[in-house]
């Protein structure tokens, strides 16, 4: 349904041209299965997935390649069926080129499905849930790629109040929502259901920017449909980058999430609307996910949206969309925010919701970087409210400490401080370059701090055994002493004769005997003896003593 609501404003932001329509007069196509899909295994946020498949193995469309490693990570599946030509590293869709571990299929044109069936959600626990949607592998799909299954969980509070949809996308030329909405909305409202009831949300805010009436329309008939109050469909004004999701969530519902903490803790969750439709997809039909929706924009002859198999080269997408004579870049996500890619042969992965064709005439060459006024523009439409000049001059000047003072992190990476730069200088690309020195330093630290434990450790360890080693020694000599001066004490005693041999035997039984007779003498009616009769016995036992002081030189003499 939706409703008239109070809206709340964030700080800052921009209004660029959008250049939106020329991608939406259409529906959503469809692509031919390419001759090779090279599928990264590293696509989301998190460890990167451990390969299941090898060379020469037959593999079936929805099949699991890649296995989530540990919880923040999420499972990667084969696009269609086919053979497992290569498990290699092969260039990635990153400005900066480099390779990834790669399973590289070659398809057999049967696009032939794994077993599918629904999953019981009702009546799974939702840590089960979880590790389904985790093996389904679905992420979030607005760019973040993070793993939905680690968001889907509320919190210390057990329910949240508001789960929040984001069609607003901001970003120019980026249509992909827009069109997916348009045609689909009532299975992401499925989606949001299930999410809905993992959350024990209390509503569903659906915010779509007030320039896709369309979609908009389309969102507020599924919701109708769905019967649903606790569903609202909201319209907020278009104002770049209100797709982020802390702005979107303020827009919404009035809450500001600092920095470093979790919206959960406020009562809130945010959601792609392309994950509420893989959320359906994975639950309701058990197909993970392996396609995307994709706008292909900017210098070509036919914008359009796409639904594309993951690991399609760019250049096999961007094909039947015409591209002018003059596009000499080809750039993933759009002009605000995206990233140059080092070549069109690169895939299609599950962050890539835009394929922007670039040429000099559609994205001129930035004019020559000036010095910094301080005019404080930045500082004006910056969404985060920070103050871009400040994290310029010393990210410039490689004081990063100084830098992250002025909350660097918190910096979303949107470009409206450059967009606004009189001095066109490249404010984003300063941030980024700081950011990553601090990562790399914050490694090498790590690492050296590691090193140091493992050296201190080994120390310890080294002295506890020579420590151990010198308790050992020192007893075994003590042992060694006291064995040596009882042998000595038994070579010093003096040799005794064979008659002092004999004799000494003699007086040995004798005492002996006695003792024996002592204790088998039972002395009877000896309780009421009368005075002389108790003398006479005194008398006797006093003389046995007598005998016995008697014996016992001869004894000792004879030891």
């Amino acid at each position: 349904m939706s409703a008239l609501r109070k809206l709340f404003r964030f700080h800052g932001g921009v209004k660029p041209d959008y250049h939106k329509h020329a991608s939406t007069r259409q529906p959503i196509a469809g692509t031919p299965i390419p001759a090779e899909l090279v599928i990264p295994l590293h696509q989301s946020i998190g460890g990167p997935p451990r390969p299941l498949v090898q060379a020469g193995e037959r593999v079936l469309k929805g099949q699991r390649i890649g296995d989530a490693d540990g919880n923040v990570s999420s499972a990667v599946h084969a696009s269609t069926s086919g053979t497992v030509t290569a498990v290699e590293m092969r260039r990635m869709p990153h400005t900066s080129g480099l390779s990834a571990l790669c399973v590289v299929i070659k398809p057999d044109g049967r696009d032939e499905w794994i077993a599918r069936q629904s999953f019981d959600f009702r009546n799974a626990s939702p840590t089960e849930t979880r590790d389904y949607l985790r093996d389904a592998g679905v992420v979030g799909l607005g760019g973040a790629v993070f793993p939905s299954h680690l968001k889907l969980n509320a919190g210390k509070q057990g329910r949240l109040d508001t789960l929040v949809l984001n069609g607003a996308e901001c970003e120019p030329f980026i249509t992909c929502d827009d069109v997916l909405m348009r045609e689909r909305g009532e299975a992401i409202l499925k989606g949001a259901a299930i999410m809905r009831e993992m959350l024990a949300a209390g509503r569903v805010l659906i915010g779509i920017e007030d320039n896709k009436p369309e979609a908009i329309a389309a969102m507020m008939a599924a919701a109708r449909a769905a019967g649903d109050d606790a569903i609202q469909v909201v319209a907020v004004p278009t104002r770049y980058p209100a797709g982020g999701a802390k702005q979107l969530i303020r827009v919404l519902t009035g809450i500001e999430v600092p920095h470093g903490e979790r919206s959960t803790d406020y009562g809130v969750q945010c959601f792609n609307v392309g994950t509420a439709y893989a959320t359906h997809d994975a639950i309701a039909l058990g197909q993970p996910l392996i396609s995307r929706i994709v706008t292909v924009a900017g210098n070509v002859g036919q914008a359009r949206n796409y639904e594309v198999l993951f690991g399609t080269p760019m250049r096999d997408l961007i094909a039947p969309c015409a591209p002018l004579p003059d596009s000499d870049r080809v750039i993933m996500g759009g002009p605000m925010m995206g990233f140059r890619m080092p070549g069109d042969d690169v895939p299609v992965v599950k962050a890539t919701n835009c394929v922007l064709v670039g040429s000099d005439a559609l994205f001129p060459p930035p004019p020559p970087e000036m010095s910094c006024i301080r005019c404080g523009e930045c500082a004006k439409v910056c969404p985060s409210d920070l103050q871009p000049f400040e994290m310029y001059w010393f990210a410039r000047a490689r004081l990063f400490g100084k830098a992250q003072e002025y909350h660097l992190f918190d910096c979303i990476e949107c470009g409206c401080c450059a967009y606004v730069c009189p001095s066109r200088i490249p404010l984003v690309d300063y941030y980024r370059f700081a950011k990553s020195e601090i990562w790399a330093r914050e490694v090498e630290k790590e690492a050296a701090d590691q090193a140091r434990d493992r050296y201190e450790f080994r120390l310890l360890r080294e002295e506890r055994e020579k420590q151990e080693k010198a308790a050992k020694l020192a007893a075994k000599t003590a042992a060694g002493r006291e064995k040596a001066a009882a042998a000595l004490a038994e070579a010093e005693k003096p040799a005794r004769t064979p008659e002092e041999e004999a004799k000494h035997a003699l007086i040995a039984a004798a005492l002996e005997r006695a003792k024996a007779q002592k204790e088998r003498a039972h002395p009877e009616n000896t309780s009421n003896l009368s005075p002389e009769q108790q003398a006479e016995i005194a008398a006797i036992e006093a003389r046995r003593a007598e005998i016995r002081e008697q014996a016992k030189p001869h004894l000792r003499a004879d030891d």
